[in-house]
């Protein structure tokens, strides 16, 4: 029989009290009740992969010397035993230790979080979902279509948390994503793609009956389908600098690599050099550093329905909205508790004055690192999608991510799209294929002249964001409105 929650949570707390006899100036658990994950794709109408998994288990850590000891376990019968290995491990690495870690005031929170769902996706039958994928992959066929890919994603985790200060939360987290790609050889014999992932506008619920919106998935089918087709006569975009235009489904990406990422306050301190490299800003830079034009605004925020939306972080603290970038200035940065004495003593000053609450793992068996939530950007006042394009006299028009290249530090990038839509005196003209775009970051963000409204704003998934040693997987999502930037180099030589 399944250990209850009610008895799990007295063994932690009993351990609490015995890592706090052993000189430990915090501790904290994370008890995974529930972990599930389900994966369907259909691949030319074939059933491709049906994958399922649940896992069930606790996490634990212990700040000792100012180091930290990490340990888990999914034998909840030897939780005294997962705390001493997490103990050891502390004891391990305070003999390596550069910066003691130190957690800062106490903070004593009683939480619970539930995100919006009309209809859990783990209580749909498998028949229906793939009478649903296989309505959309019907939808694709065409002449012109070599390959055709739908597939759909499905996350449920019920997690317990309490730390040593008496923290106690109690939360759900449920995600659902889509996507569907149509495929085809060019003329050259380069395959070209067209693709969608299921989106929104950050508001209403996040449950299987996001999925089967044709607003924010299924309806596209036929137009990604019809782009496919002008994507594959189309010519290469020709090599030169001229204004671009991002979409947010290529936005999400441009701020993802080049502001999120770069933001991780573990990586500012350098703790992310061997993986994916590090970060540009330095402590000090933090409220000084012009990031962007004065258009910029880019927020670590709390949006209704999105995948970076989760309540409370691993740390157990409430998730919170705050400016990272303010009319283009740096303010803040993503980050845990227990780096901010640090980042404040390296920068000479206090840079940052709480937990940017972004402490996160991706099961309970990796320990919590800093990671993005929801990193938006603010929408604008210069108007429409076509408010942008009549300004527009020499520019691109891009769309969703095929290929992306950063550098080790955050400070340049080359990005390639699916497709491009020439604009030339205000107007919309051709497609064009293959085209890429390249710049520094600081620069590249200088650029920034035209923000859209509102109705532009639209929240992008992200399923699938890697960082740490051992990798962790993270889901979160962007806002992003249409963006414009002045002359910047584009295009590649076939």
């Amino acid at each position: 029989m399944a250990m209850k929650t009610e008895a799990i949570g007295s063994i932690i707390k009993a351990q609490f009290e015995r890592m706090l006899s052993a000189g430990c100036s915090f501790a904290d658990a994370r008890f995974y009740d529930e972990d599930r994950y389900q994966r369907v794709v259909l691949y030319d109408g074939n059933l491709e992969s049906n994958t399922s998994r649940y896992e069930r288990g606790i996490g634990v850590r212990v700040l000792k010397d100012g180091a930290w000891g990490f340990a888990a376990t999914a034998n909840l019968e030897a939780i005294p035993a997962c705390f001493d290995r997490a103990l050891a491990n502390a004891r391990a690495a305070a003999q390596l230790l550069g910066f003691q870690k130190d957690m800062g005031p106490a903070q004593t929170i009683k939480g619970r979080y539930r995100p919006p769902v009309e209809r859990d996706p783990f209580e749909v039958p498998l028949a229906e979902k793939l009478e649903f994928l296989k309505g959309i992959d019907t939808r694709l066929q065409d002449k012109t279509v070599a390959h055709r890919y739908v597939g759909a994603t499905f996350q449920r985790r019920r997690v317990n948390y309490q730390n040593s200060e008496g923290t106690e939360v109690d939360k759900w987290v449920l995600n659902t994503f889509g996507n569907m790609m149509v495929m085809t050889p060019d003329k050259q014999g380069r395959t070209q793609r067209r693709s969608l992932e299921l989106y929104g506008k950050g508001t209403g619920t996040r449950g299987y009956e996001w999925l089967t919106d044709p607003d924010w998935f299924s309806g596209h089918a036929e137009r990604i389908k019809q782009e496919l087709a002008q994507i594959v006569a189309a010519e290469p975009l020709p090599p030169g600098k001229r204004d671009v235009i991002l979409l947010p489904g290529q936005g999400f990406l441009q701020v993802h690599e080049t502001i999120g990422h770069a933001l991780e306050l573990d990586r500012i301190l350098g703790y992310e050099l061997s993986y994916a490299g590090g970060s540009h800003v330095r402590p000090e830079m933090i409220g000084k550093l012009r990031y962007g034009s004065e258009k910029l605004n880019c927020r670590s925020g709390v949006t209704d329905n999105s995948p970076g939306t989760f309540g409370y972080d691993d740390e157990g603290s409430a998730q919170r909205d705050y400016m990272l970038i303010d009319k283009g200035i740096l303010v803040g940065v993503l980050s845990c508790r227990a780096d901010l004495a640090e980042a404040n003593a390296k920068a000479g000053r206090t840079i940052v004055k709480q937990s940017g609450t972004a402490t996160r793992a991706c099961s309970f068996y990796r320990s919590p690192i800093d990671r993005m939530t929801n990193i938006n950007i603010d929408p604008g006042n210069d108007g429409t999608l076509e408010d942008i394009i009549k300004a527009t006299k020499d520019g691109v028009i891009l769309d969703v991510p095929v290929s992306w290249s950063i550098g080790s530090n955050r400070e340049h990038f080359h990005f390639g799209c699916e497709i491009a839509w020439e604009v030339k005196d205000g107007k919309r003209t051709k497609v064009y294929k293959n085209p890429t775009y390249q710049g520094h970051t600081l620069e590249f963000w200088g650029s920034l002249d035209m923000v859209g409204d509102q109705s532009t704003w639209e929240l992008r998934q992200v399923p699938n964001c890697g960082k740490g040693e051992p990798n962790q997987v993270m889901e979160l999502g962007h806002g992003i409105p249409v963006m414009r930037f002045r002359s910047v180099q584009t295009g590649e030589k076939e």
